[in-house]
């Protein structure tokens, strides 16, 4: 299966969580929450996840697993 570039998720996931502070901290902001709302959708295609909730989890979970190199098992790794 294809999996998204980790520079790109790490990139939106930025952007989202930047988006998020700022959404709390002005939530009647209209295009704060346009901008919010469309980090969310982005994340949730490269993740491949029906809500943003579940795309950031799925997110931070696909970031924080290290690269298995071909030719290595778990073991050596």
């Amino acid at each position: 299966m294809l999996q998204p570039a980790r520079a790109e998720v790490a990139r939106h996931l930025e952007q989202y969580r930047a988006w998020e502070r700022l959404m709390l901290a002005s939530p009647d902001n209209s295009a704060v929450r346009g901008s919010f709302e469309s980090t969310g959708y982005t994340l949730c295609v490269l993740m491949g996840k029906r809500c943003a909730r579940e795309a950031v989890d799925a997110a931070e979970l696909y970031l924080s697993r290290r690269r298995r190199t071909p030719g290595r098992s778990r073991a050596q790794q």
